[in-house]
């Protein structure tokens, strides 16, 4: 597992693995052999999309890993670092979904991959799916399978690519589903994030690194930036950026209240490089500038 491979086709990751490439660009693969459950680490140059049926491996990504207990679904972008660790003993099931970014160029689903941010996520925020979620992620499948199996012709790319569409499009509204079931979680999420802010904002933190960013809050909570702002965005109905910036807002008001403040040191106080961009801020939020919020305050 030291070794990291570098994985940038479709035929290159069938050919490790002992599967045939019917086509070069997409590719369906079955894990349910012992043949191809050995241990790997791989940069891929391509999207997957797992479905994961049964325990019996480790899947990680970048600095996580997550033991599956039941039906999960996972996804990688092209440039990310995967691997796959063999539990012994439980021989794997999963099905992967494998599309290359030339694939999809110039077609419904290339314009708008970048929405499916859950292939950013990390893979302890797997989709964990219900029985009937389970069924539609593997009718998606079982159709592309076909159109893979059938010769290729005009249509094939077409029917693949809203194949797929339709797949992430529910995906989306099943990590949407599992927002609201882990709405205990997410709101305990939100209070750390909320007291974090205040941390950050109350502190020399601001005056060292600057402007807090999304990044900052979502490490510190271990989450993905993507998850996390998805999160927050679910929950608040605002992103994370601006969650921040509201807060932000709210401390300027409170050192715009006291006059021996200058608006420079206002602007260093909350981390801002240069005053004018503070300005500029701040205008944008409340339509006026900080003097004149002074000034009528």
């Amino acid at each position: 597992m030291d070794e990291i491979l570098k994985i940038d086709t479709i035929e290159q990751y069938n050919n490790l693995f002992g599967f045939q490439t019917l086509h070069p660009l997409v590719s369906l693969v079955d894990f349910d052999a012992p043949e191809r459950q050995e241990n790997y680490r791989m940069t891929i140059g391509f999207y997957g999309i797992f479905l994961k049926e049964t325990k019996g491996c480790v899947i990680n990504y970048g600095k996580s890993n997550y033991d599956y207990d039941d039906e999960t679904v996972v996804s990688f972008a092209p440039g990310q670092t995967v691997g796959f660790t063999r539990i012994e003993g439980v021989p794997p099931k999963s099905i992967g979904l494998l599309f290359h970014p030339d694939f999809i160029r110039g077609t419904s689903l290339g314009q708008k991959i970048k929405k499916y941010t859950f292939f950013s996520y990390e893979a302890n925020e797997a989709l964990h799916l219900s029985v009937e979620e389970r069924l539609v992620v593997t009718n998606c499948l079982s159709i592309v399978r076909s159109e893979l199996q059938h010769a290729i012709d005009k249509h094939t790319k077409g029917l693949i690519c809203t194949n797929i569409e339709l797949l992430l499009d529910y995906c989306m509204r099943f990590y949407e589903r599992q927002f609201i079931t882990r709405q205990n979680m997410n709101l305990d999420v939100l209070s750390r994030f909320e007291r974090l802010i205040d941390d950050y904002l109350d502190s020399d933190l601001v005056e060292k690194n600057g402007v807090p960013s999304v990044q900052y809050f979502a490490d510190k909570i271990c989450l993905s930036p993507n998850y996390f702002g998805d999160l927050v965005k679910k929950e608040t109905g605002k992103s994370a950026k601006e969650y921040i910036q509201l807060k932000m807002l709210d401390v300027a008001k409170e050192y715009l209240l006291h006059p021996e403040k200058s608006i420079t040191q206002v602007a260093y106080k909350l981390g801002f490089q240069y005053p004018q961009h503070f300005v500029r801020f701040f205008k944008r939020y409340e339509g006026i500038t900080p003097s004149q919020y002074r000034v009528s305050s």
